[in-house]
């Protein structure tokens, strides 16, 4: 086979995954129409060993296609992009009624990677684009300021129940050593930030919305900054899980609409508090949640749809490029 060909067979080559939290199934749709599998680890261990295994069966260059399940998939499709290979990333309900329409009855996971296989070579979805090298370091810091501040927390809890000033004194110096570094990464996060002038001029538009604090504005710039990933706003509510699903079946099954939480939780986690001081100290959030109070909804359920708001205005804020206007939220 000459060089030409074998570049023309490496591009034809379709790849389906499937991500979970351990480990990711692998399909490959040769053009030929044969099937290769394989299953890797979802680490970086793991990824280098299925590029060997893709080079061991001449693809060089493919069409990668994965499921946004969760966040399993988001370090593997980095990887893959900045090692040359398109990467589409779909919704999980478009795979599904692809194998329905299919009549696939058998659910594994190597089938799964085969019926995402399948997709990508009949549908053609879009490419993904990776975050900057900028995104994915402030993403890193803010997710280890995440993990400080849960950290923190525990020994917080800890110290009300310390049984002895030894103890007391102990669990004091962790504290004392973790405030240090939450500070000393806030300020990393800020610098980076100002180091960036994308990044510095979305935190700029992000901090003119009421009841978003630094903390906030660092995670959605984490995970919203930079070029923008998103052509709608929805479809930023569910990358965060924070869209509702629905669950009726004919005239007796009307249950009640809920999150999805099919999205990141550590949005979720950070925007709580942010939700919390839009209810009860902002305008906006006042107007937003009297509105709904005297619909009858509840503070639980108010809460959720306050996060929701809060996506939807940050996002919608950066999309614009202008500043949060209080005429069109009270």
């Amino acid at each position: 086979m000459s060089a030409v060909a074998a570049n023309q067979d490496a591009r034809a080559a379709i790849v389906g995954i499937d991500v979970a939290k351990a480990k990711v199934d692998v399909a490959l749709k040769q053009p030929a129409g044969k099937w290769k599998t394989k299953a890797v680890a979802n680490n970086p261990d793991g990824f280098i060993e299925l590029r060997a295994w893709l080079s061991k069966h001449s693809v060089t260059i493919a069409h990668v296609c994965m499921e946004a399940t969760g966040i399993y998939w988001e370090r593997l499709a980095e990887h893959l992009a900045d090692h040359g290979f398109a990467v589409s990333v779909v919704n999980p309900a478009q795979i599904k009624a692809f194998g329905g329409a299919l009549g696939v009855r058998t659910k594994t996971d190597a089938v799964d990677a085969k019926l995402i296989a399948e997709f990508c070579a009949t549908a053609n979805p879009r490419l993904w684009q990776p975050a900057s090298k900028s995104v994915r370091g402030l993403r890193a810091l803010v997710g280890r300021r995440e993990a400080l501040v849960e950290l923190r927390t525990q020994e917080l809890n800890r110290l009300e129940v310390a049984a002895t000033d030894a103890v007391r004194q102990s669990i004091e110096q962790v504290i004392g050593h973790l405030d240090q570094q939450i500070q000393q990464i806030e300020r990393q996060i800020a610098k980076d930030v100002d180091d960036d002038p994308t990044l510095r001029e979305q935190r700029d538009l992000l901090a003119s919305i009421p009841g978003v604090g630094p903390a906030t504005t660092a995670m959605f710039l984490s995970h919203y900054g930079g070029e923008l990933r998103f052509e709608k706003t929805r479809q930023a509510v569910a990358f965060a899980g924070l869209d509702t699903k629905k669950h009726e079946s004919g005239s007796s099954v009307h249950g009640k609409p809920r999150l999805s939480k099919r999205g990141h939780s550590g949005i979720r986690r950070a925007l709580y508090m942010p939700a919390l001081v839009a209810m009860s100290r902002t305008q906006w959030g006042k107007a937003f949640s009297k509105r709904l109070l005297e619909a009858g909804k509840p503070k639980k359920l108010i809460l959720g749809a306050l996060m929701r708001k809060i996506v939807a205005i940050a996002y919608g804020v950066l999309k614009s490029g202008k500043p949060f206007s209080p005429a069109l939220h009270t």
